[in-house]
């Protein structure tokens, strides 16, 4: 079986370690933690990573985070991919940072990212794994903090929280989306 894991951020040095980009960070880890090295290629940073019996492809799209619908498209078609076995990693403002909540469909919440590629694969039928970045920001501030950096607190407990995501997402390629959803949700 074959995985597309997908990673949500943006390229470039300015957005490096940002709020938003923690799809790339929770992605470095999965890819660290099998000692595992990307490349680059259409659309994208990939990696190949065998888990078990399962083949995984890692993706952290260069698109940028409104256009990440493209990289999925593509890599789904070209590796034969069903959007069963797609799993994509997202920043979530609506959850405290670090927590994890894994839906096997759903709405874009309003993020760009999500809503690309929902519009280019044609449904929303595709888990997702939310890792909370917190909404510690005043009103109209949204941008400026998702595009900001975590707080030295956040920095404390990022590698821990990026290790369950890790986990979280080896549990839904070697057991199903119901399994990771019941022991990662809200943990």
């Amino acid at each position: 079986m074959k995985y597309l894991i997908v990673g949500l951020g943006n390229i470039g040095a300015e957005y490096q370690g940002t709020r938003h980009n923690i799809g790339f960070t929770i992605l470095d880890a999965l890819a660290g933690a099998s000692n595992v090295v990307f490349s680059t290629q259409r659309y994208g940073a990939v990696a190949n990573m065998r888990l078990k019996n399962q083949q995984l492809l890692l993706l952290k799209p260069s698109t940028y985070m409104n256009l990440s619908g493209e990289a999925v498209r593509y890599w789904l078609a070209k590796e034969k991919i069903a959007l069963d076995h797609l799993l994509v990693v997202v920043d979530d403002i609506a959850l405290p940072f670090g927590q994890l909540r894994l839906k096997p469909k759903g709405s874009d919440g309003g993020h760009n990212g999500l809503k690309s590629i929902t519009q280019l694969v044609g449904s929303n039928e595709w888990a997702r794994l939310r890792f909370g970045i917190g909404n510690d920001f005043p009103p109209g501030a949204q941008v400026d903090y998702v595009l900001g950096y975590p707080t030295p607190d956040e920095l404390a407990i990022l590698p821990t929280r990026a290790a369950v995501a890790v986990e979280a997402i080896q549990a839904f390629c070697l057991s199903g989306v119901t399994f990771a959803m019941n022991n990662y949700n809200n943990k």
